[in-house]
């Protein structure tokens, strides 16, 4: 695992009204820092949301509650102990787990699947409008060894 991701698994309560699944508390180690906002996006079967870190210290905590989700994970920082480790993990909505992201880390993520798929993120800093902490590389860069197109989506 990459120095930095954290993965907490997380309940799901289920009976015969649906589901209720925590997905936040201050309690949980996981959220050390706590974060400073939220937001959600829904993306389509096959859309590819990639590659992008961030500068500034944020850290990531992705969570898929509808749909299922491929996330890549790429360590280049020259500091790291994991530095060249590319981590994969699927999570959706059979697979609850929220997984704690350290922003200076290359990220994103494929919808695998044929539904649509929610993401839900809790970065620890306020997104700036004016001055956005973020860089990119396409999602098919030579600088980051994963291939989004490939078949097989579970470890």
């Amino acid at each position: 695992m990459i120095d930095g991701v954290a993965i907490r698994e997380l309940e799901v309560n289920a009976d015969g009204r649906g589901r209720l699944v925590e997905i936040f508390r201050e309690d949980w180690d996981i959220y050390d820092p706590l974060p400073k906002m939220s937001y959600y996006s829904v993306s389509y079967p096959g859309v590819v949301r990639a590659w992008h870190r961030h500068t500034r210290g944020q850290i990531d905590h992705f969570l898929c509650p509808a749909g299922q989700i491929k996330i890549g994970i790429y360590d280049d920082r020259g500091d790291s102990d994991t530095q060249g480790t590319l981590q994969t993990e699927v999570i959706g909505e059979h697979n609850q787990r929220v997984v704690r992201i350290p922003g200076d880390c290359w990220h994103g993520f494929k919808v695998v699947g044929n539904e649509k798929a929610t993401l839900l993120n809790f970065p620890t800093n306020l997104y700036d409008y004016e001055d956005p902490d973020e860089e990119r590389l396409p999602p098919d860069t030579d600088e980051i060894p994963l291939d989004w197109e490939e078949e097989k989506h579970r470890k």
